[in-house]
């Protein structure tokens, strides 16, 4: 597989829209008419990208109306949702047999409701088993559909592009190199950048990170996060737990700050440090995961968003995960990419440490984290991280309500009836 990252922003801005031009002038569309814009988003990290998105929209579509499934920050900017987001929060191939009514009702639910209340346009929020299905259905009545996270198609069940082909109109990428791939398979595409990346400083700020916290700016600080969904921290958190308590008998002057995403997830971690923990300097935080890590000298957590939010705070890191055994097994099988963590495979080397499965052991993570504790060679990771940050910045939210609106006006209307009537 290829997974080569040029950092060169212009030309992957060319490659990623050759084809299927379309231009919104840098004021940008704005409109008082009515819009109604259908979204779906499945995790926290979707909601983030969702809330801005709105947010640029409604810059452009000051009347514009936002309604499907989201969470608190899309809430926020005055989204409604009609499921609760962490319906669709369901990690795993075999985790997901066990709730698969449930998602086939809500996924019939939606259908009815746009089929009813027709958006002028449906951006599905990464989710892709979820959304790519809903956006098929969408498409087919003749609603335009956007894909905003691409599915890592690039890296396992490729034949996926195949569906993508037939139910998406516009795809946007976070990853220059995702764009390349649907370029060369003839789906209209549009690289936009990380929003993460426009929203963390280039240079972070450590020691006001640690006054929000109480912390010294000498002392010797780890974040855990053992991830956002239950099935996550179920699978891998006492791992975590039991990690942190190796490092700590190694070195006793190290403490640890573990966020958590809701209530939920804070009872859950609580109980696994009463049960693997007690007695350990672990500080418990609701929200504020970015300033946990901004705080941190090293960072332990499982793979997904929160590795690329590690990567532009330029700090070191252990990722770790564990899925069900059959899971992994059909997973081993499946994966084209050589990494799965999103700063390697964003440098298509191996930059920071990869404990999968059964090599997820409390001693082996414990072992790097202190490894990355005592090192000295951060400043060069961190120099190899900015470089890929520099490359995400292209002020995402915005070039993505571009191309957003362009579809809805109409500027890919010739490309989208030509792949409409290939739609089965």
């Amino acid at each position: 597989m290829e997974n080569h990252l040029c950092f060169n922003s212009d030309s992957n801005k060319d490659d990623s829209n050759d084809g299927h031009s379309f231009h919104v002038s840098q004021e940008g569309i704005r409109s008082e008419k009515f819009i109604r814009v259908a979204m779906v988003s499945g995790e926290a990290s979707g909601d983030i990208l969702g809330a801005g998105l709105i947010r640029s929209i409604k810059s452009r579509y000051p009347n514009a109306v936002f309604e499907g499934i989201g969470g608190p920050l899309m809430i926020a900017e005055g989204f409604k949702s009609l499921h609760p987001m962490e319906r669709l929060s369901v990690m795993g191939l075999v985790e997901v047999l066990g709730r698969i009514f449930e998602l086939i009702g809500i996924r019939r639910s939606l259908k009815r409701y746009f089929f009813k209340n027709r958006p002028d346009v449906f951006v599905g929020i990464d989710a892709p088993d979820f959304n790519l299905g809903l956006e098929l259905a969408l498409r087919k009545r003749g609603i335009k559909t956007s894909h905003y996270v691409s599915p890592s198609v690039w890296a396992w069940r490729q034949k996926r592009v195949y569906k993508i082909a037939r139910a998406v109109d516009l795809m946007l990428t976070l990853f220059p190199f995702e764009a390349k791939f649907y370029k060369a398979h003839d789906i209209a595409v549009r690289f936009v950048g990380h929003p993460l990346a426009d929203l963390i400083p280039i240079k972070a700020n450590q020691v006001k990170a640690r006054e929000r916290f109480d912390y010294q700016e000498s002392d010797s600080i780890i974040a855990i996060l053992p991830g956002s969904r239950s099935g996550e921290v179920a699978y891998i958190g006492h791992s975590f737990i039991l990690a942190a308590q190796w490092v700590f008998e190694r070195e006793p002057e190290v403490k640890f700050i573990i966020p958590c995403v809701n209530a939920e997830r804070r009872t859950q971690i609580q109980a696994l440090i009463e049960e693997h923990g007690k007695g350990l300097p672990i500080k418990l935080v609701d929200g504020n995961s970015r300033e946990a890590m901004a705080a941190s000298d090293v960072i332990l957590l499982a793979s997904g968003t929160a590795t690329l939010e590690a990567m532009l705070l330029k700090k070191p890191m252990v990722v770790a995960y564990r899925v069900s055994k059959i899971t992994f097994y059909i997973m081993q099988r499946l994966l084209k990419a050589p990494f799965v963590s999103l700063p390697n495979l964003l440098a298509n080397r191996a930059l920071v440490p990869e404990l999968l499965q059964d090599d997820a052991d409390p001693a082996r993570i414990g072992h790097s984290v202190l490894e990355r504790l005592k090192s000295g060679k951060g400043q060069a990771l961190a120099e190899a991280f900015e470089v890929m940050h520099l490359e995400l910045k292209q002020d995402a939210s915005e070039n993505a309500a571009n191309a957003v609106c362009a579809l809805i006006e109409g500027e890919l209307q010739s490309r989208t009836q030509e792949r409409a009537s290939h739609v089965d």
